[in-house]
């Protein structure tokens, strides 16, 4: 019983809370830079909520909505540009993980002389702008940490930073904006929101209160999956899996991930599967790795989600995922040598050498 934690985001949970917490907004600025995807802000109806909430509050703010997925150098550079062109003094980023982590990037470049790739350092002479977060998928938890994960072509990975000055200062939470996602998208980011639960709670750098949260957020999932299959879900159903995404997010903001986002990372890359898929792809062959360093933790991961065997689990998640073509001889090679270069490996209950992760990619994406 001996942890810190830390959480300075104010949350907003429920349906219409960006209309009826209003004046949050004005609390943080008077001229916003939006940053949002192409089209989702607008189809998931948080972009008129958002703009008719600051014009009640005189609050003035242009649109940058050029964030691709996986989020470029070179688009939260323009980013920032964009936002000392509108001089803003608050960043409102609605979307997914990728428009929530470049907008902390933007909120940085915003204010810093510097190149995005120096990002990466995790320090900056200027503390960012205020950040408002707006997420329109239920998985990433980006709201409620001070983690954003950018794109790094040279080391052909995903790479993150982190500091504490990118927590968003408030976190607007409504089940209504992810009714427009797709069933894949919203299998990915519902299974990406699992793999922080249990990534946190089998993390090295995990502590009692966030074990306590990610256990919460398994047995929540537990009973969202059998809904997470289906081509409509209900308010509610979208509700608990947005709740999960939240907590998950809570638990990484203390502890991290682990390999499984070590390994996915070039799953997305050099393949282009979405980061929720890869998590999804990796997670029970992962957990299997490790069974023998955490036994217990495993097996309450299983009874969380009302589960006996890592098998009921992989078959859970590949009736969720469907199929996907393995990884080749020289694939395995590459993924594997960049990550165990990954800084999140060290988290790993069970520290996996270049050879263990070979093995948890051929078994988890094995030939027929």
């Amino acid at each position: 019983m001996n942890f810190t934690f830390q959480l300075p985001t104010k949350i907003f949970f429920g349906l219409e809370c960006v209309a009826k917490n209003s004046a949050e907004f004005a609390q943080w600025g008077t001229r916003a830079l939006i940053v949002t995807g192409r089209s989702s802000a607008r189809a998931s109806g948080a972009l008129p909520d958002i703009q008719q909430a600051l014009a009640q509050h005189g609050i003035t703010w242009t649109v940058y909505d050029e964030i691709e997925e996986n989020p470029s150098l070179a688009a939260v550079e323009t980013g920032g540009a964009a936002a000392r062109d509108h001089r803003a003094d608050m960043i409102i980023g609605i979307g997914g993980g990728s428009p929530l982590d470049a907008a902390k990037a933007i909120a940085v470049l915003a204010v810093n002389e510097m190149r995005a790739r120096q990002l990466f350092g995790g320090n900056f002479p200027a503390p960012p702008l205020p950040i408002i977060a707006v997420p329109l998928t239920a998985g990433t938890g980006s709201e409620v940490t001070q983690y954003s994960i950018l794109t790094d072509t040279e080391r052909r990975t995903k790479r993150s930073f982190a500091n504490r000055c990118v927590f968003p200062k408030a976190a607007f939470l409504d089940a209504r904006y992810t009714q427009s996602l797709s069933r894949s998208v919203t299998i990915n980011t519902g299974i990406d929101a699992l793999s922080h639960a249990v990534e946190g709670y089998l993390s090295r750098r995990g502590s009692f209160m966030s074990d306590q949260l990610a256990l919460d957020a398994i047995r929540q999932f537990g009973k969202a999956i059998e809904a997470l299959g289906k081509d409509v879900l209900t308010i509610e159903e979208r509700e608990r899996l947005l709740y999960v995404s939240l907590l998950g997010g809570m638990v990484i903001a203390q502890t991290g991930t682990t390999m499984v986002h070590s390994l996915g990372y070039s799953l997305t890359y050099f393949r282009n599967i979405p980061h929720g898929r890869a998590n999804g792809l990796l997670l029970t062959e992962a957990l299997r790795f490790n069974q023998a360093a955490v036994p217990e933790k495993i097996a309450a991961i299983l009874a969380a989600l009302g589960m006996k065997t890592l098998d009921e689990l992989k078959t859970a998640l590949s009736q969720l995922l469907g199929a996907e073509k393995p990884c080749t001889p020289d694939e395995i090679e590459t993924f594997a040598n960049i990550a165990i270069q990954a800084t999140n490996i060290a988290n790993t209950p069970r520290i996996p050498d270049v050879a263990d992760l070979k093995m948890v990619l051929a078994d988890s994406l094995p030939s027929s």
